[in-house]
Formats: C-alpha cells, sequence, structure tokens
C-alpha cells in the first residue's frame, strides 16, 4: 500500500512543518492549507496531500473565488509528490482516511485529527444552497486554522497518543 518514502529536509528550519491530509487532498487539506499560509505563512511550511489525489474540487475553486478567496493556482498532490518534507505534523481531517492510513503514512510527524466533515454532509438541492455548503465549510476550516495554529506550542496538546 504505502510505502516510506524518501523525504527532503524542511526548507526553514525555524518554521514548524505542517501537512494537512485529506483522502483526494481536493477539499479540506487545500482549505487549511491555504488559510495557514495566509495567516502564519511566517511561522509555518505548509503542505497539503492525501493518499491518492484528484483535481480540486472545481465546484470549491469557483464558489471561492466568487467569494474573494483564490486558490486557482493550487494543485491536488499525493503522497507520491517530490515537493514532501519532513513534518512536524500531520493534520487529519478526515477520519476515515485516519483510521485507514494512520499506521503506514508515509511521513514521520505526530498526529493530529479534526475532522471537519466534507462533501459528504452538503444538504443541498439547488447551487445556492451548495455554494452555502462550500462557504460554511470553508469558513470552518478556516476559524478552526486561525484558532489552532495561532501558538505553536499549543499544537502538541492535539496529538494524539
Amino acid at each position: 500500500m504505502l510505502g516510506r518514502k524518501k523525504i527532503i529536509r524542511k526548507q526553514d528550519k525555524s518554521k514548524v512543518a505542517v501537512l494537512f491530509v485529506d483522502e483526494m487532498n481536493d477539499l479540506q487539506s487545500q482549505i487549511a492549507e491555504h488559510f495557514l499560509l495566509e495567516f502564519y505563512g511566517d511561522v509555518y511550511e505548509v503542505r497539503s496531500a492525501g493518499p491518492r489525489n484528484d483535481h480540486i474540487d472545481c465546484e470549491l475553486i469557483s464558489v471561492l473565488y466568487q467569494n474573494g478567496i483564490d486558490i486557482r493556482r493550487a494543485t491536488s498532490k499525493s503522497f507520491d509528490a517530490k515537493t514532501m518534507i519532513e513534518y512536524d505534523f500531520i493534520v487529519f481531517l478526515q477520519k476515515e482516511t485516519y483510521e485507514r492510513i494512520r499506521s503506514v503514512i508515509p511521513f514521520n510527524g505526530k498526529h493530529i485529527l479534526k475532522d471537519l466533515g466534507g462533501k459528504a454532509d452538503f444538504k443541498a438541492t439547488d447551487d445556492k444552497e451548495l455554494a452555502d455548503c462550500y462557504m460554511n465549510l470553508t469558513n470552518a476550516v478556516r476559524d478552526w486554522v486561525k484558532e489552532t495554529f495561532a501558538t505553536p506550542d499549543d499544537l502538541e496538546k492535539l496529538v494524539i497518543k
């Protein structure tokens, strides 16, 4: 399944390295990566990836862009990506993914789990409701990232033992 990959060293040893993970690296992890860089890019070296990868959710890109958040240059990455580094923390944003791959994840790092929901939780009957679902998820991820990563030393409290 997933094997240990050759990992390159962090570029900036003064920064805390964080990897956000969701199954396809197409939704929650992309949002989290965007906001961690926006809020605390001077403190964290951040990436996102998934055990599988796909295109970033096009509806997400469109809804965010219409709301002033531009992630059009983001790309979905698998664990085989050549830009992976040594991580201090690996943040799983889907419980199912964490439970399935936690023992075989190809990177070292302390594990944090925060299941913020995903597209399967959306209850929409039209485009407006769907856009609202994307924005609600985005706002939940943004708020969690802003609060959780404000003080890097507090991340230790969230580590799964």
